[in-house]
């Protein structure tokens, strides 16, 4: 457990918890605690899915302008890189994974959450890429994730303006994928989570594998990816319990190892 990011684990439900009051600030610190938090829920075998949170008040209201603002070109290079590859850590966690958003996901904290599978918000949250208002532009995924998301169009309109998008706006052009009550946003988030609680952890990780990765490609080289992986599962007892329960029992009945 680092001072600013915990992992807690209950069943089979990982949280990684920022905590680094009042915002959740991401200064170099809190990110290198991002990325450990990741590796480890990555590595865990107990730990089937994964919710990011910053509590009950903030997501995280974006990177720590104090730490960075005097930074040379050289030096911000350092430390841009460095947040891009721990959020990133966080992208690569072969399990599902939800951000719980409250309060506030801006510059680094929307970025935070677009390296997550879903995004839910409270019915008040606000989300953005607002670094256009300071000079810059969003340096941690931004630029890149979100256009995967929402489209080009959409997220220039987004980063070009740095406006705060409102929970009903963010959900209705996929910033957010689900609005709940503010107070029901990480019951919300551990919902989705549990259905993964005891699923085909291979079988997920390579979805995953193959939605993420097939992205970055051509369409028949995902599709050379998609055929690899869905036989490499042929070789987990899960596709085996899975088949053979489907035809004694019919579907969606069968219980699984996550081997």
């Amino acid at each position: 457990m680092g001072e600013f990011v915990r992992l807690e684990v209950d069943g089979a439900i990982g949280t990684i918890r920022l905590d680094r009051p009042p915002m959740n600030a991401l200064n170099q610190q809190l990110h290198l605690e991002i990325r450990a938090a990741a590796q480890e829920a990555a590595e865990r075998a107990d730990i089937r899915a994964v919710i990011v949170y910053g509590g009950e008040k903030v997501f995280a209201a974006g990177a720590d302008i104090k730490e960075m603002a005097d930074l040379s070109y050289g030096e911000m290079l350092d430390w841009g890189s460095g947040l891009s590859t721990s959020l990133s850590a966080v992208a690569a966690i072969p399990k599902p994974t939800v951000a719980a958003i409250t309060g506030y996901a801006l510059g680094g904290g929307y970025e935070l959450a677009l390296t997550c599978d879903r995004r839910i918000g409270g019915d008040n949250v606000k989300v953005g890429q607002p670094e256009t208002l300071l000079g810059v532009i969003p340096g941690a995924g931004g630029t890149q994730r979100l256009a995967r998301l929402i489209g080009p169009a959409k997220a220039k309109d987004v980063i070009y303006t740095g406006r705060f998008v409102k929970a009903d706006e963010a959900l209705r052009i996929g910033m957010l994928d689900e609005v709940v009550a503010p107070d029901d946003v990480y019951l919300a988030a551990r919902r989705w989570a549990e259905q993964f609680a005891n699923g085909p952890a291979r079988a997920l990780a390579a979805a995953k594998a193959a939605v993420d990765i097939g992205l970055d490609g051509d369409l028949n080289s995902g599709l050379r990816l998609e055929t690899q992986l869905f036989a490499a599962l042929f070789a987990t007892e899960d596709q085996k319990a899975g088949m053979r329960s489907f035809i004694e029992n019919g579907p969606g009945k069968a219980t699984f190892s996550g081997k």
